[in-house]
């Protein structure tokens, strides 16, 4: 049965490339792509029109999967925004790239508040960071083929050059700080920086990841009064109207590529670094969500357009964002590096053929930046239509394997481990050997 699965999936996926067509490479000669990697943050897989959501409108990002190659189960490696992120610019995991968590460890002594003024933390901070300027990132690899890069919105790991990117707007605190000011305040360094490549002749890399819907949640009243009579909670309402506030902000983004005239050779890549339901009382985010192993904190749409080039489809195989990486070095003439795990989505067969798509969840806090799997609370793979959830013992010591059936539960409203337990054994058996910490 489990031959005859991948073949009827194989066979989907051909079909999808006979019925739509491939990606076509620039030839010799021919100017490579830019790319803009448009990253949500903090929003549930079925927060979109284009997924089905009955109240929120996202009118721009519907138009754009409706260009796209759009893979409308994409999982994030990781359910928490920092380690998230260090993996989609590097393409590992975080148990490979070693940043598992948003901060470093912090001394029983101290609250949260003084411990982000210490010492401690600042020397955290920079481990972490080298960690990073360690790898090979996507913007340093575009970089050695001409392209100029820019960095917006959140990024964790000290001042933009550290991640590779050419010019950015983050000097090196928590979260951001100058790049949190994109999207929510203004998008003019984004556009200007776009422009300026165009005039120097320059490719380039925007890495567009405003901290939108994020909280605070704080949209325009235009917005919130859309939404505060379809729900009896203002905290959902306020989270909906961020949702379209990003939105809006996405398709000025793209507005201004058709005005430029940059749009047809542009790569547009769309991804979530998490999910996020929100709490309807406390406005904070709900127990299955961020943070989580489920579905609510992992799952993703993942879109790709690039005019004439990549044609317009969508498919429900799993996909993970670790794939971004060696896609979006593909298409712009780079070989990506060896060993990493993700797949060129441009690759039909590859991705049709292949198993299981992994994850793992840590501790908002490090344990020990030394060990990786210190922190680690559940590790996870999506298989078959199956999704398998493993705690790990030292820090879920009252946890046990979950079994969903997502393929038709995709909300995971009903564990299975006990009445399959020859499927939990098997997959088990396949995260065994993914990862074993």
């Amino acid at each position: 049965m489990l031959y005859r699965f991948h073949f009827i999936q194989v066979c989907r996926w051909l079909l999808l490339v006979l019925l739509f067509g491939m990606l076509s490479l620039p030839g010799q000669g021919a100017a490579p792509p830019n790319i803009l990697l448009i990253v949500s943050d903090d929003q549930a897989w079925a927060d979109y029109g284009f997924m089905g959501h009955p109240h929120i409108r996202t009118p721009r990002l519907d138009r754009l999967a409706a260009e796209s190659l759009c893979f409308s189960r994409g999982y994030a490696p990781a359910s928490l925004c920092c380690p998230s992120l260090a993996s989609l610019i590097t393409g590992r995991y975080p148990h490979e790239h070693r940043v598992v968590c948003n901060d470093p460890p912090r001394p029983a002594r101290m609250g949260a508040s003084e411990f982000y003024a210490s010492l401690e933390y600042q020397a955290g901070r920079e481990r972490l960071a080298g960690f990073i300027e360690a790898l090979p990132t996507l913007p340093r690899l575009l970089q050695s083929r001409g392209y100029v890069s820019f960095q917006s919105g959140k990024w964790w790991q000290g001042d933009f050059s550290r991640g590779g990117f050419t010019a950015g707007m983050t000097k090196g605190s928590r979260h951001g700080d100058e790049g949190l000011k994109i999207g929510r305040e203004t998008l003019a360094p984004v556009t200007g920086f776009m422009d300026q490549a165009q005039r120097d002749g320059k490719p380039w890399l925007v890495w567009y990841a405003p901290m939108m819907p994020h909280d605070p949640h704080t949209p325009p009243e235009r917005l919130l009064a859309k939404y505060r009579g379809l729900t009896h909670s203002l905290p959902v309402a306020k989270y909906w109207a961020m949702v379209e506030w990003f939105d809006e902000t996405c398709g000025q983004l793209l507005d201004h590529l058709e005005r430029t005239g940059a749009a047809t050779n542009t790569v547009v890549a769309y991804v979530t670094d998490n999910g996020w339901i929100t709490d309807p009382v406390t406005g904070r985010f709900a127990a299955r969500s961020k943070q989580s192993p489920y579905d609510g904190g992992l799952r993703t749409p993942i879109l790709l357009r690039w005019p004439g080039k990549i044609a317009p489809g969508r498919t429900e195989q799993p996909v993970s964002s670790l794939d971004l990486m060696p896609t979006l070095l593909r298409v712009a003439g780079a070989t990506p590096p060896a060993g990493l795990p993700g797949l060129d989505l441009l690759d039909a067969a590859a991705v049709a053929q292949r198993e299981a798509v992994f994850g793992e969840c840590f501790t908002h806090d490090a344990v020990d930046l030394d060990r990786p799997a210190s922190g680690l609370r559940w590790r996870w793979l999506v298989s078959d239509g199956w999704k398998l959830i493993v705690p790990h013992a030292p820090n879920e010591p009252a946890g046990r394997p979950e079994l969903y059936r997502i393929a038709t539960d995709p909300f995971e409203a009903t564990d299975l481990a006990a009445r399959e337990p020859a499927q939990v054994q098997r997959l088990r058996a396949r995260l065994d050997q993914w990862w074993q910490p």
